[in-house]
């Protein structure tokens, strides 16, 4: 009986010590944080060419801050990396032009990012034809 006395005191005390650690973690986060929630936040701007990890510069009143980013190096430059489309399917290929387009609506703009709400992209036809099936080696007339 004592020992069960003892065990449950014990995991009390550890509930307590941990409740206030995590009570400590909040406050010290709201030290470090800032009272302004006016941020303006510029483009992420990469470390070296133009993809991969960086920095993006916000302000608020007097205050500056920078936060790490990253750019996917498979982004399309010309939307920016913090707009995000939905893009629909490709459609025809155009026999005047020989290309492909389809359209994306504005999904997400991050960091308060100006995004044009549709955007138009085009891609060059194939010129070969897919076939469905392959003949295996090895295997058939002898």
């Amino acid at each position: 009986m004592q020992v069960r006395g003892l065990l449950l005191l014990l995991v009390l005390i550890l509930v307590a010590a941990t409740t206030e650690a995590g009570k400590n973690k909040k406050e010290k986060a709201k030290k470090d944080g800032s009272e302004c929630e006016d941020w303006r936040w510029g483009p992420c701007v990469p470390n070296s060419k133009d993809c991969g990890l960086g920095y993006r510069e916000g302000t608020c009143k007097d205050e500056t801050k920078k936060l790490k980013c990253k750019i996917p190096c498979n982004w399309k430059k010309k939307f920016g990396a913090d707009c995000k489309y939905k893009f629909e399917s490709w459609g025809g290929c155009s026999a005047q032009t020989g290309v492909k387009t389809r359209s994306g609506i504005l999904k997400k703009a991050l960091y308060n990012a100006q995004c044009e709400e549709i955007v138009y992209v085009t891609k060059p036809c194939s010129s070969k034809i897919k076939s469905k099936s392959k003949a295996k080696k090895g295997k058939g007339k002898d």
